[in-house]
């Protein structure tokens, strides 16, 4: 427990997985003395507050947003524009809006016009995740370990992005800082291109004829469970990363069919050495990762 809070309202707009996971953590370390959350769906609002997630719940965005200390945007990436554009009216100098979207430059376009003067807006993106959503499927430990980028624009509020930073160290993760265009030419190729290369890989599956798919997935190895966990995520989520990170998605996309094509040739001229050294560059990566602490 901390001796003071560091925010005295927090309001989170979207509150599933990683909404409910940093409410857990202000709940439980005492960041701050009073939690807002505001989402679309009856049943989400009331699963929070079942859950102890929230002081207070709304559908009204500026109801949630008004007199908040720090406003967390937890929804899909789509949504940001609107969402900042309708509760611009009622922000207040000194109030701090946020994000945790894994695309940062569309957000920055899409959020910072509507932000008025005196208002900071700390765009961040916390690498951390599972397949699941809703409010109960967050856990205080989440964050632990993991990295915290910040893509703050030029000329942003130092005080205030350094508030938000020491919010993600409280839940336990490493802040680092970059320019917005870098994070989401690392994210295309760390995140987001494996992620679409399982829905693919998961689809080719189900337009299989029936026997076939179903005895995919009854003698599934561990290599197709893990792409299901991952093209079990969120539509919504996942449809506004691929659109929202265009330019780096696309060429990211053309790099790998460029590689696949090579190893593909590989595979049909018994070229043992390619495919040997492929494999071993491959395992020095998961070691790499390893010694990192990211696995």
């Amino acid at each position: 427990m901390t001796d003071k809070p560091l925010f005295g309202t927090v309001a989170f707009i979207g509150i599933g997985l990683i909404g409910s996971s940093l409410a857990r953590v202000i709940r439980r370390d005492g960041l701050a003395n009073r939690i807002v959350a505001c989402a679309r769906s009856d049943a989400t609002l009331e699963k929070a507050m079942e859950l102890g997630l929230a002081d207070h719940v709304t559908k009204d965005l500026q109801e949630a947003a008004s007199g908040a200390d720090l406003i967390v945007l937890c929804t899909p990436i789509g949504t940001c524009g609107a969402i900042a554009e309708t509760i611009a009216p009622v922000l207040k100098p000194g109030q701090i809006v946020t994000d945790v979207g894994s695309v940062k430059q569309a957000v920055i376009a899409a959020v910072l016009p509507h932000m008025p003067e005196g208002v900071a807006f700390v765009p961040g993106h916390p690498v951390a995740g599972t397949e699941n959503s809703g409010p109960e499927s967050g856990f205080d430990t989440l964050f632990e370990g993991r990295r915290f980028i910040m893509t703050p624009p030029d000329g942003s509020d130092e005080e205030a992005v350094e508030k938000v930073a020491e919010l993600w160290r409280r839940a336990g993760s490493t802040v680092d800082r970059m320019s917005a265009e870098h994070h989401d030419w690392v994210l295309a190729l760390t995140s987001h291109l494996p992620t679409l290369i399982a829905f693919n890989i998961v689809g080719t599956v189900d337009d299989l004829e029936s026997s076939t798919k179903q005895e995919v997935i009854k003698y599934s190895a561990s290599g197709f469970r893990d792409m299901t966990r991952l093209a079990a995520q969120d539509p919504d989520m996942w449809r506004d990363v691929f659109l929202n990170n265009r330019e780096a998605m696309l060429e990211m996309l053309q790099r790998f069919s460029e590689d696949l094509s090579r190893l593909q040739r590989a595979i049909r001229w018994g070229e043992a050495d390619a495919l040997e050294d492929l494999i071993r560059r491959s395992r020095d990566i998961r070691r790499n990762v390893i010694d990192a602490g990211q696995a």
